[in-house]
């Protein structure tokens, strides 16, 4: 994984940055998301409402790129929209860095040969990237915003999800039951008319009415359907379809970039995809229109039927029935008429399908994330305009108008814009993704450690991009003599340049005491190594004859000492770069490097990896069993090595060792039980603070 922020300029790139983004003045913004819903909706809610914003604000391009051992690279344009997927990529990626240039990108894969892998670094021209980078800019931008977009209608339609209760099933599966128990041949709706036009029920619509839904059931339903309708019905106004306006909007922005042909075109933008994928957020919007209208219809109807039933209920236990309950004209008997006529039929075919007879409750099915065709779609008899369009074979076809699935649910709907979003966005990330052509490769060398996954991650090799002079570098170990050999690879962003010193092993000869002067002089081999900045690399070293806890070096390696232009031409690479690197040790050339600060020893800790970063000033340092961790603040003093007599005068004298740099401690590890399971174990870290002038 690496993450990096483009730093190229041009007068196009700032007039962009510059400029007010149009869809801030024309856009509402979007309403954040209830709390009271899943934790997913925290996403947009109240308190991260910023973050996000403060993410599409962030104008300038930065790339996530992401590489594993699936064959190929992905590129995420500020790490949440794919603009670039490089095939073919053999073996597992092991580093990967992109230049802020943007005119290369860097990889390290390993390919297992046998017991042994096979470690090669290759090299990717990106001209497209570099070339089009305002226009790559403006496109990740949009896709961008489309993307959150999407996320927010997908959270908004989560939200609608709970909103809607089980509870509001009961009506079906108490009807269902009755027509299941029920002795007589009467229908379930002649027998809800009867009690609507003569005031009386049938002993077995009596049972299921006072037994089963009772009086009090009947007020919690009705409460429940108008609370959770309402809901769902804020929900679709204020958040839906705002969210889809706005995606609309966007990709009108995008299918006006794809029109200019001359700018997008080479970077796979395609106009007729785009407009599939307006058609096809229309599409959503007509849908979620229908869904208010259902929650609207229901809502009226469910009201009446309810107060109807509520008193008539109330009769059948000769309770007092207030009187403004009690009134009721012609209009609410035709009403609740229809509405028992349209609802209240039994369906042998519905009940095959589903297990119930009937489907009172509509607004359900729109909700429901399945394929099946609705279970009581729209009624379009009469309806003119629907009529009008079925009879014009000219209107039927046109791409004016946004086509209407009757039949389906809200999700289904918003699955196939999804996709469709999906594969219109897709197609600049093949185009660019096939453009990154392999201009350089070079086999390093055959790794025949075997180490588990977990390691790997904290592992050799390691890359860096110099931003200021436009340098790869590569930091391996090269076995040789039984000691691993540091050596620094270096190559030019732009693939038609070359420079000087490519390839140099650093060889560690001599540690020098401040306090003493004493020489501290051995054979070490690298473990481990980071670029700290673009001017030093921090280093960890064992002793291979130290004694052990004293046998670890952490040391701050000066990049100017190792590229010195004085010398630089007795430091060349004679071998051929073809060939296996770790097969020329001997055509490498070595500098060898003695310390007189900027070092320290690692007591009573057996180092093995090492992180570093420079711009906040730590470096930190884990153990091999990946339980002990050191955090040093590395600018506390420009002495910040560790000033100690020798060995044995520090073992004769057995006093404390003064420390000139601020250390935060390595944690104690607590002892663990032998019957412990062999789970991974945790990394603790329970750091305190030493005094910078500890006696």
């Amino acid at each position: 994984m690496h993450w990096m922020e483009v730093t190229a300029e041009s007068s196009v790139l700032t007039s962009f940055y510059n400029a007010e983004d149009e869809s801030n003045l024309l856009l509402p913004k979007l309403p954040t998301l209830p709390k009271n819903y899943s934790n997913t909706s925290k996403i947009f809610s109240e308190e991260n409402s910023d973050e996000i914003i403060k993410l599409l604000g962030d104008v300038r391009l930065n790339i996530l790129v992401l590489g594993g051992s699936s064959g190929f690279i992905e590129l995420y344009a500020y790490g949440m929209f794919k603009i670039a997927r490089v095939t073919g990529i053999v073996g597992t990626c092991l580093a990967l860095c992109l230049s802020s240039d943007l005119k290369s990108l860097s990889v390290v894969t390993e390919v297992s040969a046998g017991a042994a892998s096979e470690v090669s670094y290759f090299q990717l021209e990106t001209n497209l990237l570099y070339s089009f980078l305002p226009e790559v800019t403006r496109m990740a931008r949009k896709f961008t915003h489309i993307s959150a977009l999407l996320q927010y209608i997908n959270l908004s339609l989560t939200c609608m999800c709970e909103a809607w209760e089980e509870i509001l099933m009961q009506m079906d599966s108490r009807l269902t039951k009755f027509v299941q128990e029920k002795s007589t041949t009467t229908s379930v709706q002649d027998e809800f008319m009867h009690l609507l036009l003569w005031g009386k029920a049938s002993a077995e619509l009596q049972t299921l009415l006072m037994n089963q839904l009772t009086v009090k059931g009947l007020k919690k339903l009705g409460q429940s359907i108008e609370s959770s309708y309402s809901s769902i019905q804020k929900l679709v106004i204020s958040h839906l379809q705002s969210g889809s306006e706005s995606l609309l909007y966007h990709l009108s922005e995008l299918k006006g970039m794809a029109s200019w042909k001359q700018k997008y075109e080479p970077l796979g933008l395609d106009a007729a995809g785009i407009e599939d994928a307006i058609t096809a957020v229309g599409s959503f919007i007509l849908k979620a229109n229908e869904l208010l209208q259902v929650i609207d219809s229901s809502m009226k109807n469910f009201k009446a039927f309810f107060r109807w039933l509520y008193v008539a209920m109330l009769r059948m236990t000769e309770d007092h029935v207030l009187p403004e309950l009690n009134k009721m004209t012609q209009k609410d008997i035709t009403f609740v008429a229809e509405f028992l006529t349209e609802h209240f039929n039994e369906a042998p075919d519905l009940y095959n399908r589903k297990g119930k007879y009937f489907n009172v409750e509509k607004v359900g099915q729109y909700l429901k994330d399945e394929d099946d065709d609705l279970v009581s779609p729209p009624n379009t008899e009469g309806n003119q305009w629907y009529d009008f369009l079925q009879n014009s074979n000219h209107l039927k076809e046109s791409p004016l108008l946004f086509p209407y699935y009757p039949r389906k649910s809200l999700h289904f709907v918003k699955r196939r814009m999804e996709n469709i979003i999906d594969l219109c966005l897709q197609k600049p990330a093949d185009v660019i993704g096939k453009s990154m052509n392999q201009a350089i490769c070079i086999p390093l060398y055959r790794d025949a450690r075997s180490q588990d996954c977990t390691r790997r991650l904290f592992k050799f090799p390691f890359l860096w991009n110099n931003k200021t002079s436009n340098l790869h570098y590569l930091l391996f170990t090269i076995l040789e003599d039984s000691l691993y050999k540091m050596c620094i690879l270096r190559r030019h962003t732009d693939i038609s340049q070359s420079v000087s010193n490519g390839l140099i092993a650093i060889k560690f000869g001599s540690f020098t005491y401040a306090t003493t002067e004493k020489v501290r002089r051995s054979a070490y081999s690298c473990l481990d190594a980071q670029f700290y900045d673009d001017e030093t690399v921090t280093v960890v070293l064992k002793d291979t004859v130290g004694r052990e806890g004293r046998d670890r070096l952490l040391v701050q390696l000066p990049l100017s000492s190792v590229y010195n232009s004085e010398d630089a031409s007795e430091y060349q690479f004679t071998g051929a770069y073809s060939t296996r690197l770790d097969e020329q040790c001997s055509a490498i050339p070595t500098r060898t490097m003695h310390f007189e600060k900027h070092w320290r020893l690692l007591e009573s800790m057996k180092a093995q990896y090492v992180a570093g970063n420079g711009f906040r000033k730590v470096s930190c340092v884990l153990s091999s069993n990946l339980r002990h961790v050191r955090v040093f603040e590395m600018d506390i003093d420009d002495e910040w090595e560790l000033d100690e007599s020798s060995d044995e005068e520090e073992e004769a004298s057995n006093k404390p060792v003064k420390i000139k740099e601020e250390v935060l401690s390595e944690s104690e590890v607590e002892n663990q039980q032998a019957s412990a399971a062999a789970s991974a174990p945790e990394i603790v870290i329970k750091v305190e603070k030493l005094d910078p002038e500890l006696d």
